[in-house]
C-alpha cells in the first residue's frame, strides 16, 4: 500500500510539472475595470466582479480558461452616486447589456503563445448578450498573476444603443463601440 501512494505522488508531482495545472481564480485579489464614453471624449468607468474562472498553464503557455462575468455587479466610479446609479441602470437595461436576460458574459481562452519576457498573446472567445466573438489581446505574468487589456468592440455583441455602427446621424451623441477592459487576474 505505501508503494501505491508513493507511485500516485510521484506522478502528481510529475503529472503536474510536465502536463501543467489548472488553478482556480483568486477572486478577492482579481479585478475588471471597465472604461467606456462617447464620441465628444466624455469617458467613464467603474468594475464589474468575476463569478468563477480557472486559467491552464503548461509548458510556459497558456493552454485555456474558462472565465464567468457578474455582469450584474457592474459598478460606476467616476460619476457622483444618484448618477452613477442612473448610468448603472441604462447600462444593465435592454438598451445595452440586457442584464435580466443575460447575467452572465464569458471569456473561454482557446490558444496562446509561449510567455516571453513575460508576455504572451492569446486567442479568446468572448460571450455577451449571448453572442459570441474571437478576441485577442496581450497577457502579462507576474507571479501567480495575469494582467491584459482587453478592447471589446460592443457592435459585434449586439449591444446597439448610440452605436455609429447601427445608427447614422448620431453627431456628439454616438457612443464609442469599443469598451475597454482591464484585467487582473490573481490564481491560487
Amino acid at each position: 500500500m505505501k508503494y501505491i501512494s508513493s507511485l500516485l505522488t510521484a506522478f502528481l508531482f510529475v503529472g503536474t510539472s510536465v502536463f501543467g495545472q489548472s488553478a482556480n481564480i483568486d477572486k478577492a485579489n482579481s479585478s475588471i475595470v471597465w472604461e467606456g464614453g462617447n464620441i465628444t471624449g466624455k469617458l467613464h468607468n467603474g468594475s464589474i466582479g468575476l463569478s468563477s474562472g480557472t486559467l491552464e498553464v503548461r509548458d510556459g503557455r497558456i493552454k485555456g480558461g474558462t472565465f464567468t462575468i457578474d455582469m450584474a455587479s457592474m459598478t460606476n466610479a467616476d460619476l457622483p452616486q444618484g448618477l452613477g446609479d442612473q448610468l448603472m441602470g441604462h447600462l444593465k437595461s435592454p438598451d445595452f447589456f440586457d442584464v435580466e436576460q443575460f447575467p452572465v458574459a464569458k471569456l473561454e481562452i482557446r490558444s496562446a503563445t509561449a510567455f516571453k519576457g513575460g508576455k504572451a498573446t492569446v486567442s479568446a472567445v468572448a460571450t455577451i448578450k449571448g453572442n459570441a466573438n474571437p478576441v485577442e489581446f496581450e497577457v502579462v505574468q507576474k507571479g501567480n498573476s495575469y494582467a491584459a487589456q482587453l478592447v471589446i468592440d460592443r457592435a459585434k455583441f449586439d449591444v446597439r444603443y448610440g452605436s455609429g455602427s447601427f445608427f447614422e446621424n448620431l453627431g456628439d451623441n454616438a457612443i464609442l463601440d469599443e469598451i475597454t477592459l482591464n484585467v487582473v487576474i490573481a490564481t491560487l
